[in-house]
């Protein structure tokens, strides 16, 4: 069985919230594009996109996280790129570059209550290691 070493400085959690992104060096009219996220951490985010985008691109990042009256607003750094399974669509992580902190303590929040009902990736998959390990 392949180990993967969690290389995030803070946990995920899976959520599906609604990402407007678009490219840092495109003209400040260029309209921007639609996803859903696929986790969450204060770090970054996961979404899916039907476009492939470089690794090290800078992108203007919105996140309509439930219950706030305004996205949260961050420029990320694509850290990984990754084809799906279909062939079709872009996996695509981020690395949260620039974020005021108050939109950082917003999904925190966030993150602190899905963690409630979702437990981090890492730790999720540890326990699972652990169950399968003890059968």
């Amino acid at each position: 069985m392949e180990q993967t070493t969690e290389k995030r400085k803070y946990p995920r959690v899976k959520t599906h919230i609604p990402v407007r992104y678009r490219k840092l060096r495109d003209a400040a009219g260029t309209p921007s594009l639609g996803s859903l996220s696929g986790d969450l951490g204060v770090g970054g985010v996961h979404f899916r996109t039907n476009e492939f985008i470089s690794m090290a691109c800078r992108l203007i990042v919105e996140l309509d996280i439930p219950m706030l009256a305004k996205p949260v607003r961050a420029i990320s750094k694509v850290a990984w790129t990754k084809k799906t399974s279909s062939g079709e669509d872009y996996e695509v992580g981020n690395q949260f570059l620039e974020i005021s902190k108050k939109d950082r303590e917003l999904i925190a929040e966030y993150v602190d209550s899905l963690s409630l009902y979702n437990e981090p990736q890492a730790l999720g998959d540890a326990r699972k290691k652990q169950a399968t390990e003890s059968i």
